[in-house]
């Protein structure tokens, strides 16, 4: 980890901080010689509980930390603080952890990493990705196939969509870079009034520096790998790697390893260059209002 990293600004978020801390706690205890089975023993747990604070999966007790670093040998009095520092920040609850009642386990995380990314790369094949939808294609999107959804709940799920955007407006703000289908626009997703203030919103975002977004056209072939959609995220502190995030109907998918993210890189950058450039991009947004 590198020393300038801090852990008391609010834009890391507390899941990239547990895989920064697991990750920091890994590589010294295979410096020191010592296996996860001895590590648990330490700390009063199993093998497989080590293996989880080493993945950033599970929140880190005080006590655990200070016990393992005595066990790896930690003498630097200055990096024992800071990394004891890091095991609270990371046991902060994010933000987001006010919306447990409406938010599957598995997109909590994909949310903690999306607060920390730098860079984040979307293809999108049915809908508007949720950083860019209004407020009301967003409501509208949660309802579709859900009427039975309570208006709170309703509610709920709208509001955290919308206040995930403020990763792009922060004073760092993320870069984001968007490859939608064409035929995005044109699915009347909660009716015309609503598509037309999508595609107006859409407009605007594609003028902030922030952000590019591109259209796949309906007169391209796309890119053959590519399959559904995706998000590449990037992150500034090299002991947290790229992640890919697949999600699906009940579940997600998170992939890092190197070979695997490769391939998703490769695939976006196919895709880029499908797609019509950005150049062309406010002209297909205005010819999809026309249209209307």
């Amino acid at each position: 980890m590198s020393e300038q990293t801090t852990v008391s600004g609010g834009e890391g978020g507390p899941t990239a901080l547990r895989i920064m801390l697991g990750g920091q706690l890994r590589r010294m205890r295979e410096s020191a010689g010592i296996s996860r089975a001895d590590a648990g023993w330490q700390i009063r747990a199993s093998e497989s509980k080590v293996s989880r604070m080493e993945l950033g999966r599970v929140g880190f007790k005080e006590r655990d930390v200070s016990d393992l670093l005595e066990l790896y040998g930690m003498a630097d009095e200055d990096e024992r603080y800071r990394l004891m520092e890091l095991s609270r920040a990371a046991n902060n609850p994010g933000w987001w952890s006010r919306y447990g009642d409406v938010m599957p386990s598995w997109f909590a995380n994909y949310v903690g990493l999306e607060v920390a990314a730098t860079l984040i790369r979307t293809y999108e094949v049915m809908f508007v990705p949720g950083l860019l939808q209004t407020e009301e294609y967003a409501r509208s999107v949660v309802q579709m196939g859900k009427s039975f959804l309570p208006h709170q709940e309703v509610d709920q799920r709208v509001e955290l969509r919308v206040t995930r955007q403020q990763i792009l407006t922060r004073p760092n703000p993320a870069r984001l870079w968007v490859v939608i289908d064409e035929s995005v626009l044109h699915r009347p997703v909660g009716g015309e009034e609503v598509m037309r203030a999508q595609i107006e919103h859409l407009l605007k975002w594609s003028q902030q520096p922030n952000i590019t977004l591109q259209v796949m056209p309906f007169s391209s072939v796309g890119y053959p790998g590519a399959g559904g959609a995706f998000s590449l995220l990037r992150f500034p502190d090299g002991d947290l790697p790229d992640v890919v995030y697949i999600e699906h109907a009940a579940s997600a998918v998170y992939l890092d390893k190197l070979e695997e993210v490769d391939e998703y890189v490769a695939i976006m950058e196919g895709l880029t260059i499908s797609a019509a450039p950005v150049s062309a991009t406010e002209g297909l947004l205005t010819e999809a209002l026309a249209r209307m």
